[in-house]
């Protein structure tokens, strides 16, 4: 049976247009969608408003907006797309914990990129950036202008890591540009050591741009293999001068996804977002996908 693709909602805007791109993304690939709502309310203050006299309607009335949410969430979802199989669930539990429980039975989980409340941004950012560096499937930030978010562009943007970060992300990547149609932009950031200045070739016998030579040989080498098993996508190669971060936060704006890997050393809680992580989960321009690598 086919994992199903989990969708985080809190009754926010920005949950339901992660709704919208997970319905989507399940219709793709013909896989359940699961509509999932984690609430401490419940919890810490249900059951003690429950036994308090007089304030029973207040528990009944917050656990019927709760359950809204939920319901909510999942109408629409029918609504866009009416045959979908669709499953629901409200978690008395911390939204981080609940998630990362759901990744483990999930082909991917789709959160949007801020929640309800006067602190949204951070306490949305903190969600985001844990279920990011710590679940063990694919996990999907909704975030970014309209154009990009509803696939106006037909682009998936792919940052190439080094080493072992690579081959998950790329074969996502290219899993995803198959079933949509799309093409596939591959970026690999390069820079000279800041120590030393470019050789030149006549003085020292060495290539002028080694490091650029370098990092070209390791995009043929993380790419050849999926071109030839999805010779259907159309793949553009960007080598780029500088900042990893700062050239996908550019290339974002023309794309619809942007896939990055995310490092998880054998034997560590989760995978290492680093500093380019960050970045484009905060300020990318299209809808981002973590994709964890096991070292």
């Amino acid at each position: 049976m086919a994992l199903p693709l989990v969708v985080g909602v809190d009754g926010s805007e920005s949950s339901l247009r992660a709704v919208d791109w997970a319905v989507d993304e399940a219709v793709r690939h013909g896989v359940p969608l699961r509509v999932v709502h984690a609430s401490l309310w419940e919890r810490y203050e249900g059951a003690s408003l429950a036994d308090t006299p007089g304030v029973v309607s207040d528990a009944v009335t917050g656990h019927d907006l709760v359950e809204s949410v939920v319901a909510g969430a999942a109408r629409r979802a029918g609504l866009r797309a009416p045959m979908l199989e669709i499953s629901t669930g409200v978690v008395p539990e911390d939204p981080v914990s609940a998630l990362l429980r759901e990744a483990l039975r999930a082909s991917a989980v789709v959160t949007g990129v801020r929640g309800r409340g006067p602190i949204r941004e951070l306490l949305l950012g903190s969600v985001s950036l844990a279920l990011a560096a710590r679940a063990p499937c694919p996990v999907v930030v909704v975030r970014g202008r309209a154009q990009n978010r509803q696939s106006a562009v037909g682009r998936i943007v792919l940052g190439v890591g080094t080493g072992a970060t690579a081959p998950a992300a790329v074969r996502y990547a290219f899993r995803e540009a198959a079933v949509r149609g799309w093409e596939v932009e591959a970026v690999r950031a390069w820079r000279r050591p800041a120590h030393r200045t470019a050789p030149h070739p006549l003085l020292t016998g060495e290539p002028a741009h080694a490091e650029e030579d370098s990092a070209e040989a390791l995009l043929d080498e993380a790419l050849d293999g999926l071109a030839k098993e999805y010779p259907g996508v159309i793949v553009h190669r960007a080598l780029v001068e500088g900042s990893a971060r700062h050239a996908l936060v550019a290339r974002s704006k023309t794309g619809d996804l942007l896939v990055i890997g995310a490092r998880r050393p054998r034997g560590h809680l989760g995978p290492q977002l680093g500093l380019v992580g960050h970045t484009v989960l905060h300020h990318s321009d299209c809808p981002v996908a973590v994709v964890p690598q096991q070292e």
